[in-house]
């Protein structure tokens, strides 16, 4: 199965939505970040930081759909028949509905999805759209992302209800469950069973701010050492505040087409080689913390993909805390079960120094994390460096393969899993 993803994104910050998106089609139909991939698949993708406004999530995705509508380069592709559309998205209620509304030509849709496995919804979306355009479904795909948590104050350190859909939530909810006790469960399984230290897990953030320091949109800029990490402030023993990710406003766009659509944008091709999607959940009890879903997902992705773990050049891993970046890759295959401290220590995931680049635009743990999902700026760094457009800083030298991988839910409960990866060509 072959497939073209084409991915444009942009990342600034302004006072509101509407003309933070509108700048991506300001820029004259030419993004300052674009890709195309090949699986006949292509991703494209907008992002915003730090966005403050009074706009509705709702607005925030039109305001979005119209800037990808207006740029030039795909904009006939999208509204002309036959080029049909599969509109794709997730966390927003009816988006697919509201996506559509946008489409000066509304007969070119011809199906529409909102599958949601929480941050790891848009890289299962990206194979999804691969395969319904592979199966002649749609020529080009759009998949969306937008919300606000931060100017709603939103929290990692209340009690959310996940809804009366969830048949747990009855026998969860009255023992008060928030996201960060949840997390800290795993990282205290991990600890006790593999004797990982919090110290490791500190050199996840440094990592991330190593690379944030170069991205003038990233929330947090400053170098952080693995001793400001451990003296900040406890919020679930044994995470720390540093331990967590940041709370941001934004969103994203990934737009995929048919190999011969995406040649024809001359723009680098950036093949979608292979992908994989899977849930976890607490099995009746029988439910091991110290593992995710993508051990699962990582086997299948290398395997469709054809390629080991030693061949990819770059990784873009979910960090809405540092636990989750060392069970990821663990799970992935990248060391061995238990070694995931040991491997992300003494800097060995910074750019230009370490062993395994990872996260470079300074992923959740100092970019941004919009709202409270982190798949989709996964997939647009993987596209830059795949593309040689990341910052000159943290450029990853002859990169051509790259994996992208989210989690969306609780490691301590249940949660979906996705993995991604891309090509160069």
């Amino acid at each position: 199965m072959a497939g073209v993803v084409h991915i444009v994104t942009r990342t600034d910050p302004g006072p509101g939505t509407r003309r933070i998106f509108a700048s991506v089609a300001d820029a004259g139909g030419e993004p300052r970040w674009a890709s195309t991939s090949h699986t006949e698949i292509g991703p494209s993708d907008v992002v915003l930081s730090r966005i403050r406004g009074d706009e509705p999530d709702r607005e925030e995705l039109l305001a979005g759909f119209d800037a990808l509508i207006d740029d030039a380069p795909i904009s006939a592709r999208i509204i002309n028949p036959p080029h049909a559309v599969r509109i794709a998205s997730s966390k927003q209620h009816q988006a697919g509905a509201y996506r559509a509304a946008r489409i000066p030509v509304p007969r070119t849709i011809r199906i529409s999805e909102s599958t949601d496995l929480g941050g790891a919804s848009y890289l299962a979306l990206v194979a999804h759209a691969r395969d319904a355009i592979a199966a002649g479904r749609c020529n080009v795909a759009l998949i969306t992302l937008a919300g606000r948590p931060r100017s709603e104050g939103s929290s990692g350190t209340v009690v959310r209800s996940r809804g009366t859909g969830v048949p747990e939530e009855p026998f969860e909810l009255p023992y008060g469950p928030v996201t960060v006790n949840m997390y800290a469960m795993a990282a205290m399984r991990h600890m006790y069973q593999y004797g990982t230290t919090a110290e490791q897990l500190a050199w996840v953030k440094v990592a991330a701010s190593h690379h944030a320091q170069h991205n003038p949109h990233a929330m947090l800029r400053d170098v952080y050492t693995v001793k400001d990490v451990l003296d900040s402030p406890m919020v679930a023993d044994p995470l720390r505040r540093m331990d967590c990710c940041v709370v941001s406003d934004g969103g994203g766009a990934i737009i995929m087409a048919r190999p011969e659509i995406a040649k024809s944008l001359k723009r680098p091709l950036v093949p979608v080689l292979g992908a994989a999607e899977a849930p976890k959940h607490t099995n009746g009890g029988k439910f091991d913390l110290t593992y995710t879903g993508a051990a699962w997902t990582g086997p299948r992705c290398f395997e469709e993909a054809g390629v080991k773990q030693k061949d990819i050049k770059y990784a873009s891993i979910y960090d809405s805390f540092t636990i989750t970046v060392v069970l990821q890759i663990e799970d992935l295959g990248f060391c061995e079960k238990g070694k995931g401290g040991a491997f992300v220590a003494d800097g060995n995931l910074i750019s230009g120094s370490g062993k395994f680049p990872w996260n470079t635009d300074g992923g959740g743990m100092c970019n941004n994390h919009p709202a409270n999902r982190g798949g989709m700026t996964k997939i647009i760094e993987a596209v830059r460096q795949l593309r040689g457009e990341a910052h000159p800083a943290v450029q990853v030298k002859n990169c051509d393969i790259v994996l992208a991988h989210g989690t969306g839910g609780s490691l301590g409960t249940r949660h979906g899993a996705a993995t991604v990866i891309m090509g160069r060509e």
